[in-house]
C-alpha cells in the first residue's frame, strides 16, 4: 500500500537477531497500518508466514492455554490452522492484536528461547494499562523489542503522493544549510502540507484522498475511523478474557475527547476540567486522559516551571495542553467547511489551534516530548524543544504575529540562561537572523 518508516526498524531487528534474539512487538493506534506492514515485511523476508489475529480468530486462544513448550504450541496451532508450515529458520509467526490473548504474550519467551522461529506481534490496545487482567506475570522482560507506529508523517504523505526522493532530499539540504527553497517547490509543498493537515496520516484516509481527491469522501472515512475508536473507549478484558466496558470511565473519556476542539480554540489552550465538569478536579479525570494517551489518540504538552535542562524534570504534571495525534482527525471533528477554509487560507478562530496541533503532531511522530512555557503575566511560548542539543523556543504563527514572549525570554539571560535559539514556523520561506530561524510549516518534521 504505502511505504512506511517502521519498515527500517523491522529490517534492523531482523539483521540483529543472530546477536540479540527477541520478538518484535509493534504497538500503535488502531488503523495506522500495523497489520499491513508486518505482513508485507514477513512475505518479503520469510518463506513461510503463520498469521493469527486474536481479535478475529478467537478460537485460536485455546492453543496457548497452560504452560506449553514450543513443540506443543506447534502441534496446537497446526491442528487448528490448515496449511501451517513450521520450517525452522524459514518461518515467522505473526500474532496480531496480541493484547487479546495473554497466553500468546506469555509464549513469546519460550519461542524466543527456542530460536527456531521468529516472532512479530502487534497490538492496538497493548499500551493500555490493565487492558487484559490476565497479563499480570505474563510479560517476560528482555524477550521483546518494542516499537511504536504512528499515523503517517508529512514525509510519508509525500511518498504516498509520489513526490520524488530527490525533492525531499533537496528540502532536507535546504533545511540543513538554511538555504532559500526554490519558489516553485515552496509553493507546491505549502499546498501539499495544507492537504496533509486536512487528510492527516491514517493510511485508509490517505488512500481515499490519493484515489479520489474528494474531501467529502475523506471526511466520511475519517469519521468512520473516529467511530471505531469510540467503540474501543474504556474497554478491557476480564480474567476470562471476555470484553467489558467501564461505563463510568467511558463517560469521562468521551467528555475529555469531545472537549478537545473547544479547548484548543481558547486563547489559552491549557486543558481546563472546568470546561467539561465545573464541579470536578483534574484528579477525577486522570484515568480518562491517560487512557486516551495510552491508546495513542492524544498527546500531552506540559507546561514548564522554567525552560532549563532537564526539561522533563521541570514539567508541571497537572498543567498541560491536549493535542490530537492526527491533524486530519481534528479537522474531521470541526465544521464541514474546515478543509476548504484551510486550503483557501480562510480559517477563523480555529486557525491557531489547527496549526499548533499539526506541529505538536510532527514533534510527537519524531518521538519528541512536548513542552510549552506559560506564565501568569501573559508570557507564553508555544513549544520548548531540544534542537541541535540546545533548548530551543518554537513559535507557530498562524498569522504574521509578533514573537514578543519569545524575544523577552531570549533577551533575559539572567532568568533564562540556557535559551539561545528561536524557531518560528510560518507560511514563508527559510530565513535566519542571528539566533532566530524562520521556516515554513512543512519543515516541522525535520526539527
Amino acid at each position: 500500500m504505502f511505504r512506511r518508516k517502521i519498515e527500517d526498524q523491522l529490517k534492523l531487528w531482523k539483521a540483529n537477531l543472530k546477536i540479540n534474539k527477541k520478538a518484535f512487538v509493534l504497538k500503535g493506534l488502531r488503523q495506522v497500518g500495523k497489520t499491513f506492514i508486518v505482513n508485507k515485511f514477513a512475505k518479503e523476508n520469510y518463506k513461510h508466514v503463520i498469521y493469527i489475529n486474536f481479535k478475529v480468530e478467537i478460537d485460536m486462544k485455546s492453543c496457548f492455554k497452560g504452560n506449553l513448550n514450543v513443540d506443543e504450541l506447534i502441534k496446537n496451532i497446526s491442528a487448528k490452522k490448515a496449511g501451517c508450515l513450521f520450517i525452522p529458520f524459514e518461518t515467522v509467526l505473526i500474532f496480531d492484536e496480541i493484547q487479546e490473548c495473554s497466553g500468546a504474550r506469555a509464549a513469546l519467551k519460550p519461542l524466543v528461547e527456542d530460536g527456531r522461529f521468529d516472532v512479530i506481534a502487534t497490538g492496538s490496545l497493548l499500551g493500555i494499562r490493565g487492558y487484559n487482567l490476565k497479563y499480570s506475570g505474563g510479560v517476560s522482560i528482555g524477550f521483546e523489542h518494542v516499537c511504536y507506529m504512528k499515523p503517517m508523517d508529512f514525509e510519508e504523505f509525500l511518498w504516498a503522493k509520489g513526490i520524488k526522493e530527490d525533492i525531499i532530499e533537496y528540502l532536507k539540504k535546504c533545511f540543513d544549510n538554511k538555504e532559500i527553497i526554490s519558489e516553485s517547490i515552496h509553493t507546491s509543498l505549502l499546498r501539499y502540507f495544507k492537504e496533509y493537515i486536512c487528510v492527516g496520516g491514517m493510511p485508509s484516509v490517505v488512500n481515499v484522498f490519493i484515489k479520489t481527491n474528494d474531501f467529502n469522501q475523506v471526511r466520511i472515512e475519517q469519521r468512520d475511523i473516529l467511530e471505531g475508536f469510540k467503540d474501543d473507549f474504556a474497554k478491557h478484558l476480564d480474567e476470562n478474557e471476555s470484553e467489558k466496558v467501564d461505563k463510568e470511565l467511558l463517560a469521562r473519556i468521551n467528555r475529555v475527547f469531545d472537549s478537545i476542539p473547544s479547548q484548543l480554540a481558547k486563547e489559552n489552550k491549557k486543558f481546563m476540567i472546568s470546561k467539561i465538569d465545573k464541579k470536578s478536579s483534574i484528579q477525577k479525570y486522570e484515568a480518562a486522559i491517560q487512557w486516551l494517551v495510552d491508546y495513542g489518540l492524544i498527546c500531552l504538552c506540559y507546561n514548564l516551571s522554567i525552560p532549563e535542562s532537564p526539561l522533563e524534570g521541570n514539567k508541571i504534571n497537572n498543567i498541560f495542553k491536549i493535542y490530537l495525534c492526527d491533524s486530519g482527525l481534528l479537522v474531521a471533528l470541526l465544521d464541514e467547511e474546515t478543509a476548504g477554509e484551510i486550503l483557501l487560507n480562510d480559517l477563523g478562530i480555529y486557525k491557531g489551534a489547527i496549526y499548533e496541533n499539526i506541529i505538536a503532531d510532527a514533534f510527537s511522530k519524531n518521538f519528541k516530548p512536548l513542552y510549552y512555557f506559560s506564565k501568569d503575566s501573559g508570557l507564553e511560548i508555544d513549544f520548548i524543544t531540544k534542537y541541535q542539543k540546545e533548548i530551543t523556543l518554537v513559535e507557530v504563527k498562524a498569522k504574521n504575529g509578533n514573537t514578543k514572549s519569545a524575544k523577552e525570554v531570549l533577551s533575559n539571560k539572567i532568568k533564562y540562561p540556557e535559551v539561545n535559539k528561536l524557531i518560528r514556523l510560518k507560511e514563508c520561506n527559510i530565513g535566519e537572523t542571528n539566533n532566530i530561524l524562520t521556516i515554513p510549516y512543512y519543515m516541522a518534521f525535520l526539527i
